[in-house]
């Protein structure tokens, strides 16, 4: 930069990276999206085509700060990202990484647009605000990841009941905020099966959990043809003195997209059975919606053609994860 006299403004900006050896959340959040929202006439409860649209951004994220960002988290209009605890990106200035992902996921965002909602033009642009926090420990992010998908569930049993009163009721929005003022969860439950046929638990994973994108490592294998006394690390070779293929193991890094619990142990541990929800990861159901697992009544939502949501690849996400925290 140009040493001219009039440098001496550059003192007037502070430094601000983040502490050492911490794992950095950066939260962006859409504003106005209530108003975007209506403008596109995006479906209700859910609108599984825009949600999509924001996965396809978060994973753009993900691929050009790929080594940095291990994992991200997204419902509704929001989405938070993980960056490793040796983050060196911008030197850990927080405003610089804040705002470099904001404007990468704001410009996917709109990218990416048309291949989402191609009869739909995009009538205003969308923005989105952002925030770093920094957490000394593993188990504050894990914490972090359950409070953010705690929040998805009920949210979305919320909304989805609300837009049930509202869609299929023929009460007013004012009717029906009045109605569930005050509910808990099996009450949201029981209303939805006893009066509209729903069982929520029948409703899309991406729904009721977001989405997680998570970077795993797989075995990507490799065959050679050596004399067994050469073995380096990394071969499996066959018994000493013969000539035989022998297998060299590379670990490659794939970016997984997921609908799954992750506030249990069995996303974040190595070689966990899947445990059963807990009181945070679904909702309780009781009454007769115990009673509603043949059900497949579910509310109408706008879907694209493919339904890449229902992928069993983003339902079964066991030990995932752990590369996150590695």
């Amino acid at each position: 930069m140009a040493g001219s006299r009039f440098a001496y403004v550059r003192d007037f900006e502070l430094p601000d990276p983040a502490l050492p050896d911490v794992y950095l959340v950066v939260r962006i959040d859409g504003k106005g999206f209530h108003k975007f929202s209506a403008a596109h006439n995006f479906a209700k409860p859910n609108d599984a085509a825009a949600l999509e649209l924001m996965n396809c951004a978060a994973r753009q994220v993900c691929s050009e700060l790929r080594g940095d960002v291990v994992m991200a988290f997204g419902e509704s209009d929001e989405y938070s990202f993980l960056l490793k605890k040796d983050c060196q990106l911008y030197r850990r200035r927080k405003t610089k990484i804040t705002t470099h992902i904001v404007s990468l996921f704001t410009s996917s965002y709109v990218f990416s647009w048309p291949s989402y909602f191609p009869q739909t033009r995009l009538l205003q642009p969308p923005s989105f605000d952002g925030r770093l926090v920094e957490y000394p420990t593993a188990k504050h992010i894990r914490d972090y990841f359950a409070w953010r998908q705690a929040d998805t569930h009920v949210n979305n049993l919320y909304n989805t009941t609300f837009w049930a009163c509202v869609l299929r009721g023929g009460v007013t929005e004012r009717e029906a905020h009045e109605r569930l003022r005050g509910t808990v969860s099996a009450q949201k439950n029981e209303m939805l099966f006893s009066e509209f046929g729903i069982n929520y638990e029948r409703e899309e994973a991406m729904f009721r959990k977001g989405t997680t994108l998570v970077w795993t490592q797989e075995e990507a294998n490799e065959t050679t043809t050596q004399p067994a006394e050469d073995v380096h690390d990394g071969l499996v070779s066959s018994p000493k003195g013969s000539q035989q293929n022998k297998r060299k193991v590379k670990m490659k890094r794939r970016l997984r997209t997921l609908h799954v619990d992750i506030i249990g142990d069995a996303f974040w541990l190595e070689g966990t059975a899947a445990l059963p929800a807990t009181a945070e990861a679904a909702p309780a159901v009781s009454g007769s919606c115990a009673a509603a697992a043949a059900s497949d009544t579910t509310l109408p939502t706008s879907m694209p053609s493919a339904a890449p949501w229902q992928d069993p690849d983003r339902l079964e996400g066991v030990g995932c994860g752990r590369w996150a925290l590695a």
